[in-house]
């Protein structure tokens, strides 16, 4: 198998173009939401998310979409995507021919995104299986609840998620890919494993990886005789989890995919949200001398909240730059977006940049420090677990006898001796300040001086000229800001102490201004 074609920015579409226009809705509707955000842009490659448990298409191995609950709807939304869908079908028209073409002749790859284990069942339990009228849950379900994971699962929120380690799961998962790959001219095949990363047992994982590469050296063999029959490459590309680590850990044995060649294109990637952290350098070793590409994953979103200073469109197009550029000086051959809705506007900087470390030089950025905010009750509890596994922030600022605190290591991939940049600095958040506090910061071995407190003042309509919440920010000068690495850390040197709760530290930021816009 050649290597893939250089794709600069792979784009996952997860299907909601189907959910855009009242039913019912026209091709042309269709495939304007689909491609608007990517037409004009660096994306080199289309992956179009073809369904999760059922259907978008008459299928001899999946039931219908919306067929499937006999045509009544949970949701106004599931309703308008179904019909939609539906409605396609009953014209006799082929929405997957349809998108195909149209990539094509934007001069783009149009890849199947197959989510490998997708879990949107609102955290029901094995024992709702048999009364739940939710619209993911199919009858294969409800007729063999032996099947998924249950009380194995690492939290009960993804109980329902097919076991991989039962022979009849894998079986349907297979004819599925392959039912995909044969009925229709894609360029390729995403084995979508991080939709979601909770395939095995909680405590076998590493112990029945071989069950998982059972899977995807099965559909290789598959995509390997498609590409023979039809005299060029078919690629099979794995979003996997963001460290070899953690891949380990939930089952993926990258090594033996790699050894074996049972992928094109790897995809490190979070299960929930954005990592800045991924092991880019490590899976780029891994793959060293192989026609094996690597592409950092990001979101759409940040890996944290939205705290300001700045807009939250401009801040995330800031930081997602920043994540972009470090992804390419770890050595990525390209960036793939996931969840980045929008329309012919919406992230067009971001669509228009972030193919190539090139295009990135001169825009303005933040590098930050990783945010992990683990959700342990409620909605979505337990997604990210195997994620973000060395976040540095939120984290308390306590009182050393060593005068330490917690150190931030930022990579900066712009070269201020080419590119000067028209400002730079570093600021710090920290919640629970008050006046007395002394808090001191260092670059690289070195404290700064002359620290800008400012308070983050949400209520300044209603008087308020105090808060909690302070940025404490140091202007650089570029020629302390190296291409690299780079050394932060936090000291809280004392505490006022009438205060009874700690200090968090809650972003660490170097944000780099060209002044473009």
């Amino acid at each position: 198998m050649s290597r893939p074609p250089d794709y600069g920015i792979i784009y996952n579409w997860d299907g909601a173009p189907h959910g855009h226009h009242e039913v019912p809705q026209t091709m042309e509707q269709f495939l304007g939401s689909m491609y608007a955000p990517l037409e004009d842009t660096q994306v080199g490659a289309h992956f179009w998310c073809i369904g999760e448990h059922v259907a978008r298409y008459r299928s001899e191995v999946q039931e219908t979409t919306g067929e499937h609950v006999g045509r009544e709807y949970h949701s106004t939304h599931a309703y308008t995507f179904s019909e939609n869908v539906l409605a396609m079908i009953e014209r006799g028209e082929d929405a997957q021919v349809a998108a195909i073409e149209r990539g094509h002749e934007l001069g783009m790859h149009v890849y199947a995104s197959v989510r490998m284990n997708d879990n949107h069942f609102a955290g029901l339990q094995v024992e709702d299986l048999a009364t739940s009228r939710h619209g993911s849950i199919t009858q294969m379900r409800r007729d063999h609840p032996e099947w998924v994971l249950g009380d194995g699962a690492q939290s009960d929120w993804f109980a329902l998620s097919w076991n991989m380690a039962v022979p009849e799961v894998r079986r349907h998962r297979f004819e599925h890919v392959k039912e995909l790959c044969e009925r229709w001219d894609w360029d390729g095949v995403e084995l979508d494993w991080q939709r979601h990363g909770y395939h095995l047992h909680k405590d076998y994982g590493y112990k029945l990886r071989y069950a998982l590469t059972d899977l995807q050296r099965s559909i290789r063999k598959a995509t390997n005789r498609i590409a023979e029959e039809r005299g060029r490459p078919f690629y099979v590309a794995a979003r996997v989890s963001g460290t070899l680590e953690m891949c380990k850990r939930i089952g993926y044995d990258i090594e033996t995919w790699v050894d074996e060649g049972l992928v094109d294109i790897l995809i490190p990637a979070a299960s929930s949200g954005t990592d800045p952290l991924l092991d880019i350098e490590g899976f780029k070793r891994l793959t060293e001398g192989t026609d094996i590409d690597v592409y950092g994953c990001i979101y759409g979103a940040t890996d944290g909240p939205h705290v300001g200073p700045e807009d939250e469109v401009s801040k995330q197009d800031m930081v997602l730059g920043g994540i972009a550029s470090r992804h390419y000086a770890h050595g990525a051959d390209g960036i793939y977006v996931f969840n980045f809705h929008g329309d012919s506007e919406y992230r067009k900087r971001l669509l228009t940049t972030m193919g190539s470390p090139d295009t990135l030089r001169g825009a303005s950025k933040i590098y930050a420090a990783t945010h992990k905010i683990p959700r342990v009750t409620g909605d979505w509890r337990g997604a990210e677990l195997n994620d973000r596994i060395y976040a540095e922030v939120p984290t308390p600022l306590i009182e050393t006898m060593s005068g330490d605190g917690p150190t931030v290591t930022l990579t900066v991939a712009d070269d201020f001796s080419s590119d000067p940049p028209e400002n730079v600095w570093l600021r710090v958040r920290m919640e629970e300040w008050v006046v007395g506090d002394q808090v001191e910061v260092m670059w690289d071995g070195e404290f700064l001086p002359d620290a800008k407190v400012e308070y983050a003042i949400e209520r300044s309509h209603m008087g308020d000229a105090v808060s909690g919440v302070v940025w404490q920010s140091y202007t650089l000068e570029p020629e302390r800001v190296s291409k690299g690495f780079h050394k932060v850390k936090v000291v809280l040197r004392h505490r006022n102490p009438h205060i009874i709760p700690d200090m968090t530290l809650t972003d660490v930021e170097l944000v780099v201004s060209y002044g473009e816009g």
